[in-house]
């Protein structure tokens, strides 16, 4: 029997060490991998190496020690290079959106960084319901990008329906649920401050950066507490970050977490609280 087609497109590829580590960490917390019941995870068109994989294997094993990735790639010749990597938890298979996966399985999670930059907002929506449609009950899609060393990145969390695994609480809907900026705060200042972000939004929102929308409410918002709480860099940038976020929750902002998260460099609101106003992209049923 022929094998399905894979669907989308080639990427070009380029990936680096520890470009992906801020996904890695995020991914780690969520509790979409802790109570999975398998903490089977997909890598989605990894690129051109077998290493953000292998990374993802590595951090995600600090939290799951039974935890299994698949890197899944579009371009037979990748997974042929990644293959003498495979081994002890790290497997590799052609494919795209359809997430082929050995007896059927349904991942936990799907990781898919910097896969959507070069498709049009209008093809996200299919994208993310294709992937969606893919997971465990409760299991976590995680899409977004990042520049090409990782300091300065930004993602979409989206959810299956259902129960994450044992002792969870059940996901009431599909579709997206969190939106997560990740920067490295020492280099903000050099950078111009957190709206640098705005280059490396999700496809879903690069295009909504303009004046009338919610994500570009949000990057003014937090570029004017970073400007704000500029006093604070005599301490540290880390320090001048966390009142910025503080600021933008005093505001009125969702602001998700707490301090230990925002120490990270890290920024999550609910989805709502970003989404395009003409009502794009709920990536539900």
């Amino acid at each position: 029997m022929t094998p399905p087609r894979a669907e989308g497109r080639i990427t070009r590829g380029t990936t680096g060490v520890n470009r992906l580590r801020r996904m890695d960490r995020w991914i780690a917390a969520h509790p979409a991998l802790r109570h999975a019941a398998d903490p089977l995870v997909v890598d989605l068109g990894y690129g051109a190496s077998h290493r953000t994989p292998a990374e993802l294997l590595a951090r995600l094993r600090a939290v799951r020690h039974d935890v299994r990735v698949v890197g899944i790639e579009i371009d037979p010749a990748r997974v042929a290079a990644a293959a003498p990597y495979a081994g002890d938890g790290l497997s590799f298979a052609v494919g795209g959106f359809e997430v082929p996966l050995a007896g059927d399985a349904r991942p936990a999670v799907i990781r898919a960084a910097n896969v959507l930059r070069q498709y049009d907002e209008a093809e996200v929506d299919g994208a993310w319901r294709r992937m969606l449609a893919r997971l465990a009950p409760g299991g976590l899609l995680l899409e977004g990008t990042c520049n090409e060393v990782g300091r300065v990145g930004s993602w979409v969390g989206l959810r299956a329906a259902g129960a994450p695994g044992a002792g969870a609480s059940a996901v009431a809907e599909t579709g997206p649920e969190t939106f997560t900026i990740a920067l490295h705060l020492d280099s903000l200042a050099d950078a111009g401050g957190p709206s640098v972000v705005a280059e490396r939004l999700p496809k879903a929102l690069i295009h909504r950066n303009v004046p009338g929308e919610r994500v570009h409410e949000l990057l003014r918002a937090l570029d004017t507490q970073w400007a704000r709480n500029a006093p604070l860099a005599t301490f540290s940038a880390r320090q001048r970050w966390v009142a910025a976020v503080r600021g933008l929750r005093d505001e009125g902002w969702p602001v998700r977490d707490g301090v230990a998260r925002w120490r990270l460099g890290e920024l999550t609101l609910p989805w709502a609280a970003v989404a395009p106003r003409d009502g794009a992209l709920a990536g539900g049923e």
